[in-house]
């Protein structure tokens, strides 16, 4: 089933983009390739960059946010899940 945006586009139905970005949000979360995937670039550039300019110390917090947001990705619905992070583009949590 497709969801109409405010532009009155059909969005696609994007429950696989809702399983991949949440098994990888908390599996590689500290490099922000869940970011990639759902299309914020600039977010998933801040996360990795925290990332690698730190070491690796900075993972430690990226990657915590990683965990939390594949948790928030796998329980919401799938019609939520394309509001929030599809049709509304909500970058961060």
């Amino acid at each position: 089933m497709d969801v109409i945006d405010e532009n009155g586009t059909a969005v696609p139905n994007q429950e696989s983009k809702k399983v991949l970005a949440g098994v990888l949000a908390i599996v590689l979360g500290a490099l922000g390739i869940h970011k990639f995937i759902l299309g914020y670039t600039k977010e998933g550039v801040i996360m990795l960059l925290v990332t690698v300019l730190t070491c690796g110390f900075g993972g430690m917090v990226t990657s915590i946010i990683g965990l939390v947001e594949g948790i928030i990705y796998l329980t919401k619905s799938d019609e939520e899940f394309i509001e929030t992070y599809q049709v509304n583009q909500k970058g961060w949590f």
